[in-house]
């Protein structure tokens, strides 16, 4: 054991722990969730990159040492390649807007420079705030890390996003001739074609995923160099500068400072818009997961006018049963991704004055959305949508026995034609075509015509046909 003193006193710690006594209260204050600063692997490696940045800094403008800041800087690379990964032990649920991830961190890299440059642990010649801590403030430091994070995160969930709209295009291109019953209300509806469905899920993560894209830009605006308010203060002259011309090699990025620090640290806007972009995402997936698991429906007993891929049994009495588990992910991340951004609200929104000090519950909030959507996208696309059939028979069945058909007749002959051939379906269990020869609506020829179900999804023939048939009557 080792000991270590701080203001409040002195406490012992293990000869392991690179972490020192700020970081030991604070495991020992918020033991509440055994939820970890370790689980937010690229929070961590961005704090650390950025402590490169600041020690680089304040070398070049003549206020660190050589040997002081080339410890730190090897230091630092060691903890953004993850080798201290179970040193950072408190919390996500911690007071003080971060205070205890930025002192674990000034901590770690603060023992493992004196390491490099002694032999031992401690703060000989290294101190995790007069020295790795330079020129910063918790306050600048962990937005500054929450911005470049959701950076790398936004990249990281549109790879996954694109995989899953090119699943969709390729089943849209697949399906195109594939008709069936579309429906409004939860009722029949015209005929339509699955990829014209599929057309639509594709669409939808095309759309979202540029507007996803477009927070990119504003992610590269730092509030790093605002110290504790935003005025600056224990920054040196020209330090502004130089960290973000260091920071520009190490991401090889264009980060630039905020237009305006005390903006960038009060209030925390641009996290509601962020997750509510990501709940955008979610809460559309969701909504295709349902679909598809109504379509997939039965096998026997529901819709059954798809076959999803079957991934696993689902059910530990009904042997042959089959869930659709990967949609009912897909349904369950929606309902957390709701809950995380609504969290991130009430976080945005309960920030006083010049700091909003709740990031850290932002943060484990908003990488978790991030983590669930990038993760369960890739899933979705290879594990479900790739392998979808479409159940040709049944949808053509039921197509045919729609009266839902006869808006054609209506479209040529007048509503009340319609609703008598569409009465006359039904009572005699028959199909539209059928009753609307019955009726003499219009000759077979004509009903081959203007009835056939692949035809009538296109919007093209149909106007064309039908208005060519009431210019004949």
């Amino acid at each position: 054991m080792r000991k270590e003193v701080d203001t409040l006193g002195f406490l012992m710690l293990p000869d392991n722990a690179y972490y020192g006594v700020q970081t030991k209260r604070a495991l020992d204050n918020f033991h509440v969730s055994d939820q970890t600063t370790n689980d937010l692997p690229e929070m961590i490696r961005n704090l650390a990159l950025i402590k490169m940045a600041a020690a680089l800094a304040n070398n070049s403008i003549g206020h660190l040492p050589d040997k002081i800041c080339n410890a730190i800087v090897k230091a630092a690379e060691e903890a953004a390649n993850l080798c201290f990964a179970d040193q950072f032990p408190v919390d996500v649920f911690q007071g003080g807007g971060g205070t205890s991830f930025n002192m674990n961190m000034n901590e770690v890299l603060a023992n493992r420079a004196n390491e490099i440059i002694t032999g031992s642990k401690g703060y000989e010649r290294v101190h995790p705030n007069t020295h790795v801590n330079m020129g910063q403030s918790t306050n600048d430091v962990i937005p500054s890390v929450m911005k470049i994070t959701c950076y790398k995160e936004i990249e990281r969930a549109d790879k996954s996003l694109e995989l899953l709209e090119k699943a969709f295009a390729d089943k849209a291109k697949q399906f195109k001739n594939e008709v069936k019953l579309s429906r409004t209300c939860l009722q029949d509806a015209l005929p339509i074609t699955f990829g014209q469905e599929f057309s639509a899920y594709r669409d939808f993560l095309k759309r979202n995923r540029a507007y996803l894209n477009s927070f990119r830009e504003e992610c590269l605006q730092l509030p790093l160099g605002g110290t504790a308010v935003g005025t600056g203060l224990g920054t040196y002259p020209k330090y502004l500068e130089n960290v973000y011309r260091e920071l520009g090699k190490i991401y090889d990025l264009n980060l630039t400072p905020e237009e305006n620090f005390f903006d960038g640290m009060s209030n925390a806007d641009f996290y509601v818009r962020l997750s509510g972009q990501l709940k955008s995402i979610a809460t559309g997936l969701s909504k295709i997961a349902t679909d598809l698991r109504i379509y997939s429906s039965g096998p026997r007993g529901g819709f059954c006018e798809i076959y999803l891929p079957a991934v696993q049994p689902g059910s530990s009495i009904m042997p042959g049963k089959i869930n659709p588990v990967i949609p009912e992910m897909i349904n369950q991340i929606g309902y957390q991704v709701c809950g995380n951004d609504f969290a991130i609200t009430m976080a945005t929104e309960g920030g006083e004055m010049d700091l909003n000090v709740w990031e850290m519950v932002i943060s484990r909030n908003l990488f978790e959305s991030f983590k669930l959507i990038t993760r369960s996208a890739h899933i979705f696309a290879t594990r479900c949508i790739s392998g979808i059939t479409v159940n040709s028979n049944k949808c053509l069945e039921d197509v045919e026995k729609s009266t839902a058909l006869s808006c054609v007749i209506a479209s040529i002959s007048g509503y009340s034609a319609g609703s008598e051939v569409a009465a006359k379906a039904s009572e005699e269990g028959i199909s539209v075509k059928e009753a609307a020869l019955k009726l003499n609506v219009m000759n077979k020829q004509q009903a081959e015509k203007l009835l056939n179900p692949l035809t009538l999804t296109d919007m093209q023939k149909t106007a064309e046909m039908i208005s060519q048939t009431k210019l004949d009557l």
